[in-house]
């Protein structure tokens, strides 16, 4: 199990850095408790829909918690790689190039799920009085329509990463995607209430697989078929980063060399 070794290598890396972690999260506390101010300020002259005030309290502190498990590294490091020639090496390596980096992002998704997302939720919980599931297995779509969000988020930036191939840097094309990605995946603002040509433009993206999906279906506001739609852009996105790993080793210019 090469890729687990890997995965579990690198949330013993991530452990390194616990301190940091904990002035992050406690950051993104305070962010999402200003996020929920607003809408609970905008709850007064508007009636929000089927959410409420305390469904849309709900909505937001859910998605500011798992905000760190679907936020995946720039380009997962690729653009790094391209710069430094180190890409030649990595493509030599006894195991497919998607899955070797992909393995490593795994083991920081699972490091950010346990200390960043989990305590943002249950201070949440204790502090805002978040609403919780009734149904037992409403648990467990949520936690599969999650780590389907963050395999949409971890090939999406694979692929982003792959761009460095032929511009050397990639950092705009991600930081462009993570703006569009925090307007179309439902983050902010229910998917619902976007403009029209903003809609039909997310529901026809993967983006709302990565918040809108897993947070409707925690809140019970969706049924678990909605996983279905996560399920199907993994597996387009999965193809594409294959075929585009297929075009980086026929394309690899080492630079400098």
């Amino acid at each position: 199990m090469f890729s687990l070794t890997i995965a579990r290598k690198t949330y013993a890396q991530n452990l390194q850095y616990r301190s940091a972690n904990l002035m992050r999260t406690a950051a993104s506390i305070i962010i999402g408790y200003v996020y929920a101010c607003i809408w609970l300020g905008v709850s007064d002259r508007e009636a929000l829909g089927e959410y409420g005030a305390a469904g849309m309290l709900s909505y937001i502190a859910f998605n500011q918690a798992c905000l760190w498990t679907v936020f995946t590294t720039n380009s997962l490091g690729i653009d790094a790689l391209v710069r430094t020639g180190q890409i030649s090496v990595e493509l030599m390596r006894p195991l497919h190039f998607f899955r070797y980096m992909a393995s490593k992002e795994w083991g920081k998704i699972g490091y950010q799920f346990l200390f960043c997302s989990v305590p943002i939720y249950l201070v949440y919980w204790l502090l805002l009085h978040i609403r919780l599931p009734e149904h037992p297995l409403t648990w467990a779509y949520t936690l599969l329509a999650l780590f389907l969000g963050a395999y949409i988020s971890l090939c999406m930036s694979f692929m982003i990463g792959i761009v460095a191939l032929w511009t050397t840097e990639s950092r705009w094309l991600w930081q462009l995607n993570w703006s569009v990605n925090v307007l179309l995946s439902g983050f902010f603002i229910p998917i619902e209430w976007l403009p029209g040509w903003l809609k039909h433009m997310s529901q026809y993206s993967p983006y709302p697989s990565i918040h809108y999906i897993p947070t409707r279906l925690y809140m019970e506001l969706s049924g678990p078929a909605t996983i279905l739609i996560s399920l199907g852009w993994a597996i387009v996105l999965t193809l594409l980063c294959f075929g585009l790993t297929r075009v980086l080793r026929r394309h690899l210019e080492v630079q400098g060399g």
